[in-house]
């Protein structure tokens, strides 16, 4: 029996010992604090994809495929994304409230006249052990009760919050940091292809002016050239109007092909930008889901299952030594 009295009193004195010196709730806070930090920047940088999309879902491109004037909104292919965006940053306001609750009742837990109770519960569960005469006391079972509350209302919120936290550091952290870096690229790709976009239209509304200067630039396009060669050619019989007509109906062929296959390519480029920001939009919900409501309420139960067994088995020796 005396090992087992030794053992106990070990247990007292080191669950006094933890909750006099606030050591956990130090960890834990940390912990909860960049939690939450983490997910408002992930929510930030939801937001400005969905500010990014939003923009290029109104980017207009005009071609003319076949003299056909047609008007193309490659950025309606992002729709889809936009509204999962919208949806994910839902999801981070909840788990950005769950964090900040947690929190809240971080700060509860650690007021000090919990720790003042379960301190002087713990002296009298000390003195019960020692002592054969306490034991036989009617009330040592309900102080004994007692303890395991006040217990529980001290640690259960900190216990928590670092087991999550070890289990998101050890298979989570690394694929949400993956996935909110991917998703921070796929914000600035969309947001140069629509850059791109505008900058097109901005060059057709000004005109001809606008097309002469950019034919004197070194970074100006094949078919700006093209047009500013052939807008040079005189009108006279050494060249002939058959020429400088056939070669404006060569820029404008040339024109067209090069716009249809430009708007090809950034339709395929934004294809391939809703689907890499999906997968790691679901990523990260799921990652998100997981920190903030599936592991704690996990935890939460283990410890309270945990608790109740210990506090059965401690109630029911304190009987067996009273009878």
């Amino acid at each position: 029996m005396k090992p087992m009295k030794l053992l106990r009193t070990f247990l007292i004195l080191v669950i006094g010992g933890v909750a006099i010196s606030g050591a956990v709730d130090e960890v834990s806070r940390d912990y909860a604090e960049q939690a939450l930090k983490r997910a408002l920047t992930t929510f930030a940088i939801a937001r400005t994809l969905n500010g990014v999309i939003s923009v290029a879902q109104g980017t207009e491109v005009a071609i003319e495929p076949g003299g056909v004037g047609v008007i193309m909104t490659p950025g309606q292919l992002l729709d889809p994304v936009n509204d999962l965006v919208e949806r994910f940053s839902s999801v981070l306001l909840v788990a950005a409230s769950s964090l900040g609750l947690q929190l809240v009742l971080l700060e509860i837990s650690s007021w000090i006249w919990i720790t003042v109770l379960l301190v002087a519960a713990l002296c009298v569960w000390l003195a019960a052990t020692w002592s054969e005469s306490l034991k036989s006391n009617k009330y040592v079972a309900l102080i004994l009760r007692l303890t395991f509350i006040f217990a529980f209302v001290r640690f259960a919120v900190p216990i928590v919050i670092i087991c999550t936290n070890i289990v998101f550091g050890t298979f989570l952290l690394e694929m949400h940091d993956s996935s909110a870096a991917e998703l921070q690229e796929t914000s600035v790709q969309v947001e140069e292809i629509s850059a791109r976009d505008e900058e097109a239209s901005i060059r057709d509304e000004e005109g001809p002016e606008s097309e002469g200067r950019l034919s004197d630039d070194s970074s100006a396009t094949f078919w700006d050239r093209l047009r500013s060669a052939y807008e040079s050619l005189p009108d006279s019989e050494e060249i002939g109007p058959q020429i400088k007509g056939s070669a404006q109906e060569f820029y404008a062929g040339v024109a067209n092909w090069f716009d249809e296959m430009s708007v090809s390519a950034k339709m395929e480029q934004l294809e391939e930008s809703a689907a890499n920001a999906t997968s790691h939009i679901v990523n990260l919900i799921v990652i998100f889901v997981l920190q903030t409501i599936i592991f704690p309420l996990g935890f939460l139960w283990i410890f309270v299952e945990v608790s109740k067994t210990a506090a059965t088995r401690a109630v029911a020796g304190i009987g067996t030594t009273q009878g």
